[in-house]
């Protein structure tokens, strides 16, 4: 059974995690980090962040994937995003773990420096809270958790990947920007979309507005059906939006 009591869903039995859902407000922690301490999600007030979980130090996937989130940090920051990860792990291992990373070569990329916060959770206090403990995928590490968190600390995307399969980190950006551009120009975005395709505009909710959809008076829109109009925004329109609003 679903115990949604408080808007947090129970997904294990009634002693299990409970899972913090789209549309909450993002748990509030504070916790020690690799950058020094961290009140969460306070300190970002104003700014995205995507907080993400990783199994273990020292393991090879968890590797690429730091690699590639510092490797484009810079085009998160450019749309007011920061980055915070998380492991059941010691801030020592940390410190380590991202010192031996500098002498890693992988995808191009050699001398990386991780500059993103890394949280020191060896308790599980914060995993458990955010439901990235997963008991049936294991016990003693956190999956690979994303969670998409606006400006206003309110969780607006959570994707799970298992401990085997590294994370789309093109995807990861794509759902940023679409979000982003939702709140923006109060659009949807269709299926496979990315910057510069046709985005949905709301459908109609009265018979008056319905009716003036069919006629299609308004040729900047693409009538599919009342219920289904799209309309061309240009990427770079988006990009600039979004550069101005940081």
């Amino acid at each position: 059974m679903h115990d949604c009591h408080n808007h947090m869903l129970n997904i294990d039995n009634e002693s299990g995690p409970k899972i913090p859902l789209i549309g909450d407000k993002a748990p509030e922690f504070i916790a020690n980090t690799t950058n020094g301490k961290v009140n969460f999600p306070s300190d970002y007030k104003g700014k995205w962040v995507i907080l993400f979980s990783h199994p273990a130090d020292f393991t090879p996937v968890c590797t690429t994937e730091f690699m590639t989130f510092q490797a484009m940090l810079p085009e998160f920051l450019n749309l007011n995003t920061d980055i915070i990860g998380l492991s059941v792990g010691t801030l020592t291992g940390h410190l380590a773990w991202i010192d031996a990373i500098k002498e890693i070569e992988y995808n191009g990329w050699k001398n990386l420096k991780i500059t993103f916060p890394i949280i020191d959770d060896m308790n599980m206090e914060i995993a458990k809270k955010y439901g990235m403990i997963h008991h049936n995928a294991s016990d003693g590490k956190t999956v690979r958790a994303v969670f998409i968190i606006d400006p206003k600390g309110i969780i607006r995307t959570i994707l799970y990947y298992p401990l085997t399969t590294g994370r789309n980190f093109e995807e990861i950006k794509r759902v940023l920007i679409a979000l982003q551009t939702t709140d923006k120009f109060q659009v949807s975005t269709p299926a496979d979309w990315k910057p510069g395709d046709d985005v949905v505009v709301p459908a109609p909710t009265t018979t008056e507005s319905m009716n003036e959809r069919i006629k299609n008076k308004n040729k900047d829109l693409d009538v599919k059906a009342w219920f289904l109009t799209f309309k061309h925004l240009k990427a770079d329109d988006i990009y600039d939006k979004l550069s101005k609003d940081k």
